[in-house]
């Protein structure tokens, strides 16, 4: 029969033993914490002030106002005005700029005859829930943009069409096909969850069946030990990119616009980083159970701060500050830069060496780390 001072007896075991288990009472408390911060302050679904660049040879009052109409409206922030189509083609490629606003020499000519000139806005729709509240806004603003220039004998311009066109150029993914840009980042959310889980259990998993003291008696370096814990799991995912990649091309029709050498070889900067993170976590835990707690903890907000979900540059400030931390972040534009813009190695250097300088920095860590458990 049920008796109370059993209950309670286990009641309190459990409470005893949570108290012991630092870690997975954290984790009860972290979790829910970070997902509310996160999902309340960090994640924004309509990015606004989203950097773009003019090239105008037209410095005319209607260009000028052009241009406050679309900051007016809250999605574009200028912030480079190239000499030529070039260097505004080269910014976008690099994903410096989100938008390029090209007006022809004649604008304001022609809008003065009512010709309603062309003016031509690249789009890089490599992500199109980051583009798509943007580009919408541009019809507007093609209607009432000049409103306050358009007096006197041109106020008739006003009326219905617009006194110019807004041509809108999505490029890299014109038809804004959603597989385009969740299929190559899915390559980079798998390897980040499996490498990181896989060798992070790797050490504990030494602990728990005994073999750690035996492992420990061996001449073996910290340095070995790491490589050779990693060096196989760099195989394992290579076979996951290749089903990824596989599914990519026959499936959903990605495609692959750039190098898959470049791709293999940043490949292998990526899936060190995320192993050498498991790693590091695995010095730490001292348990499985725990290792994997740590993995969860860390690529949670891993691919809510990446730009795999929700659009980066929607996200405030302090929130991308620490997403540029994670390796899934550098990885994204990689990957999808290789992929959608045919990206070669100076277009992503900018996001090599942040991948190679995490590496580093965790690298360093475990080797203090699995050194002091010698003692």
């Amino acid at each position: 029969m049920f008796t109370l001072h059993r209950f309670i007896a286990v009641l309190m075991k459990e409470f005893v033993q949570m108290r012991r288990d630092r870690l997975t009472f954290a984790m009860m408390i972290g979790v829910p914490v970070m997902q509310l911060v996160l999902f309340g302050y960090a994640i924004n679904m309509d990015p606004k002030g989203l950097p773009a660049a003019m090239v105008s040879a037209d410095q005319s009052p209607f260009t000028r106002s052009l241009v406050r109409a679309l900051e007016n409206s809250g999605y574009f922030r200028f912030v480079a005005q190239p000499a030529t189509v070039e260097e505004a083609d080269e910014l976008i490629a690099r994903g410096k700029v989100q938008f390029v606003l090209q007006v022809p020499e004649d604008f304001s000519r022609r809008l003065q005859r009512g010709d309603r000139p062309v003016v031509l806005v690249s789009a890089d729709a490599t992500d199109p829930a980051a583009t798509s509240n943007a580009i919408a806004a541009l019809q507007q603003v093609g209607i009432t943009g000049l409103d306050h220039d358009l007096t006197g004998t041109l106020a008739a311009l006003k009326a219905d069409p617009a006194p110019f066109e807004v041509r809108v150029h999505r490029r890299y993914n014109p038809e804004g096909i959603t597989q385009y840009n969740i299929v190559p980042g899915l390559m980079g959310v798998v390897l980040t969850m499996t490498m990181v889980m896989m060798t992070s259990i790797a050490m504990t998993r030494e602990r728990e069946r005994g073999t750690m003291e035996n492992l420990l008696a061996t001449p073996v370096r910290p340095l070995e030990v790491m490589l050779g814990k990693i060096v196989p799991y760099i195989v394992v995912g290579y076979v996951q990119v290749i089903v990824i990649l596989t599914a990519a091309k026959f499936l959903f029709q990605v495609p692959m616009v750039g190098s898959l050498l470049l791709l293999s070889t940043v490949l292998v900067l990526f899936i060190a980083t995320n192993l050498a993170i498991g790693f590091t976590f695995s010095t730490l835990a001292k348990s499985q159970m725990q290792a994997m707690q740590m993995t969860m903890f860390f690529f949670l907000p891993s691919m809510l701060l990446s730009g795999f979900m929700f659009p980066f540059r929607g996200m405030p400030d302090w929130a991308q500050v620490i997403g540029e931390a994670f390796p899934l972040t550098h990885f994204l534009r990689i990957v999808r830069g290789i992929m959608l813009k045919g990206s070669a190695f100076a277009e992503i250097a900018s996001e090599v060496w942040p991948l190679a300088l995490i590496l580093l920095v965790v690298s360093t860590a475990a080797l203090k780390r699995y050194q002091r458990t010698l003692d």
